[in-house]
């Protein structure tokens, strides 16, 4: 049995990682930014660099998925010095933390989110782990966000980016938003319907988590399936799934009028076909390989 303390546990994966964890009989520990509650909440407050390192003697590992949310409002300046600062400064204060416990049984694991942003708009080549960094917004925080692991890295701690794509959870994130619409048969294609999502079942990101935990591995790790789909190919997926049309088409002109053009283009409209090299290249097995699976797995199980 090990323990785990998650920052970030209230989101999406958050919660499902530690159901998952403490089904399997570990100890899981949640980093609160309000008075802790029993002795399974760690208080800590990144704006003010507060983290007691005591309360992390004796965790064997720090998953650290905290950050103001991407895709969920328009990028404006203050959002943007949002999405950056607030994965900058609870990295660092955790990579900090965790350093001045190396030789007090602190963690000797730090798996620490990020994403496939890092690559920026790689059109149709296929990107490895060994890609360069891309260009725009996204690839300057995922950039900076995995730079402030240096101090854990330093004090010999193994550190683990979790270069993540495009989650598919019905309870979170980009399938939660579509699905009310496709089922009222206004789902469609955006923009050309050609760009590429790197895309993982949220159950596959939850078992890639643990096992990065648990196996010697370090560095940048990408989170996709091996299998990319185009727009187009997720919108006439889900649609005949949920056995819905999918004629219309979202043009760019209306996207730029709800989100903003700079949102549109890296998130909306940028192409990443991403290739999980170092996960295919273990005994990592993923449960939803197909985009079909995943979708199915998602609708039906409604998790």
């Amino acid at each position: 049995m090990k323990t785990i303390a998650i920052a970030g546990a209230s989101g999406t994966i958050g919660r499902a990682l530690e159901k998952f964890l403490t089904e399997k009989g570990d100890s899981v520990k949640r980093l609160v930014r309000r008075s802790e509650i029993d002795d399974s909440e760690i208080f800590w407050d990144p704006n003010k660099d507060d983290l007691d390192p005591s309360r992390l003697i004796g965790v064997d590992a720090v998953v650290n998925l905290a950050g103001a949310g991407i895709g969920d409002k328009r990028w404006s300046q203050k959002r943007m010095d949002q999405i950056i600062n607030s994965r900058v400064k609870s990295t660092k204060l955790i990579s900090e933390t965790i350093s001045e416990l190396k030789s007090e049984n602190g963690p000797s694991v730090l798996v620490n989110a990020s994403a496939i942003g890092y690559y920026g708009n790689s059109g149709s080549t296929h990107v490895t782990e060994e890609a360069e960094q891309g260009e725009g917004f996204l690839a300057h925080v995922c950039s900076n966000w995995e730079k402030s692991t240096q101090e854990a890295e330093k004090a010999g701690i193994r550190v683990v980016h979790a270069r993540t794509g495009v989650v598919l959870s019905s309870s979170g994130g980009l399938l939660r938003k579509l699905l009310p619409l496709f089922k009222l048969g206004l789902g469609g294609q955006i923009g050309s319907g050609k760009q590429m999502m790197s895309w993982i079942s949220l159950r596959d990101e939850i078992s890639a988590i643990n096992w990065m935990i648990e196996k010697e591995i370090e560095g940048a790790v990408n989170l996709v399936s091996p299998e990319p789909a185009s727009n187009l190919e997720f919108t006439k997926t889900l649609g005949a799934l949920l056995k819905r049309p999918t004629i219309l088409k979202v043009p760019n002109s209306a996207l730029n009028l709800l989100y903003g053009r700079q949102l549109v283009e890296e998130i909306m409209l940028s192409s990443q076909f991403v290739v999980p090299k170092k996960l295919q290249d273990t005994t990592f097995s993923f449960r939803d390989a197909s985009l079909e699976e995943a979708l199915l797995h998602q609708i039906s199980s409604k998790s």
